[in-house]
């Protein structure tokens, strides 16, 4: 039988190599076997698709700038990830954490010392002289020039790579859920080469999350009000009551549902007084973002409303950075189901 050429090719390669006939030093042909070698151990390049955009990494940050968004999701998965010292300038913080001592660790972060812009994040020129290897956002928002901030292209331009977290391509994470968070991390381990530790998290998170959805299953589902405190985000009295997105998954895991998620397909319900009065309330998720005394606020809005049965039985928690995306979310899964199924733990 006759050899057919996809063979002889590889004879010839293989030839090529022994004899150092096919043009290439010896000293090219090592540099070039060093250098595959140095990339098989290292785990790059690696290339990741991003909202539609190739984003590749030669080797891991060592300039990252978290940008605000109202996140707290990039800074706090980078924590966790033990890669607080690659930030050079961090704009996010929610004051507060369900994990012991991350919010003070939040707070020794550079900030890069610059002016922030209206939206409380780090305009264009201000971010390109922070010199950034990775530009991480929440959203395509953090990189629109429309609101003053530096595109993509332009990061690009100077060397600089850019990440948007999960569900935040099309600036709508209504449709977010727990799985974002494990995403969030999984790629962080792999721009950062630190797989192992990103899997090793979600491997816990996702046990601690299933003891508990055993521990309430089958029981009823209270309806639960999940909001921001002292924060007015729309047009209406309430305005900062989440309806759709990871809090949705997050209260399904520890056995309720939300009491307004028919009111809108958005994240964020715009609801009257009115509205709010005449909906059965079971139980209030307050979510603290900068405030210090978030269940002063809880009990403030029991007090309007005592024909909740939330108000008659006194039934709220004061939640912050778990029940957004982010690496933690097992924590707010456990809080929430002790709040409406005491008696399953």
């Amino acid at each position: 039988m006759s050899i057919n050429r996809p063979a002889v090719t590889a004879l010839a390669a293989a030839f090529c190599l022994l004899t150092a006939a096919c043009g290439a030093s010896s000293d090219d042909r090592a540099s070039a076997g060093t250098a595959e070698a140095a990339a098989s151990k290292t785990g790059y390049p690696v290339t990741l698709d991003n909202c539609g955009e190739k984003e590749t990494f030669t080797k891991a940050p060592s300039r990252v700038v978290v940008m605000n968004g109202a996140s707290v999701a990039e800074v706090s998965t980078l924590l966790a990830l033990g890669l607080g010292d690659r930030i050079v300038a961090n704009q996010q913080g929610y004051g507060r954490s369900e994990v012991p001592g991350r919010a003070a660790a939040v707070k020794k972060l550079p900030t890069g010392n610059i002016k922030l812009n209206d939206a409380y994040d780090i305009p264009r020129e201000a971010m390109l002289g922070l010199r950034p290897d990775l530009v991480l956002s929440v959203t395509t928002y953090g990189f629109d020039q429309r609101n003053g901030f530096a595109t993509r292209d332009q990061l690009r331009q100077v060397g600089a790579n850019s990440y948007v977290s999960p569900q935040g391509c099309d600036d709508d994470p209504s449709k977010m859920t727990v799985a974002d968070s494990y995403q969030l991390l999984r790629d962080m381990g792999k721009i950062f080469n630190v797989s192992d530790r990103a899997e090793k998290l979600i491997a816990a998170s996702e046990k601690n999350i299933a003891a508990v959805s055993k521990n309430v299953e089958g029981e009823k589902q209270p309806k639960v009000m999940v909001l921001f405190s002292n924060m007015s985000m729309g047009s209406s009295d309430f305005g900062s009551v989440l309806a759709n997105g990871i809090v949705n998954d997050i209260l399904a895991k520890a056995g309720g549902a939300n009491a307004f998620s028919d009111t809108t397909k958005a994240t964020f319900a715009d609801l009257s007084k009115e509205k709010v009065a005449a909906t059965d309330v079971d139980a209030v998720v307050v979510i603290s973002y900068n405030d210090p005394d978030p269940a002063a606020y809880a009990k403030k809005l029991l007090k309007e409303f005592p024909q909740w049965p939330a108000a008659e039985n006194n039934t709220y928690v004061t939640l912050s950075d778990s029940m957004y995306l982010g690496p933690s979310n097992d924590l707010a899964v456990q809080k929430v189901a002790r709040m409406l199924h005491p008696d399953a733990f």
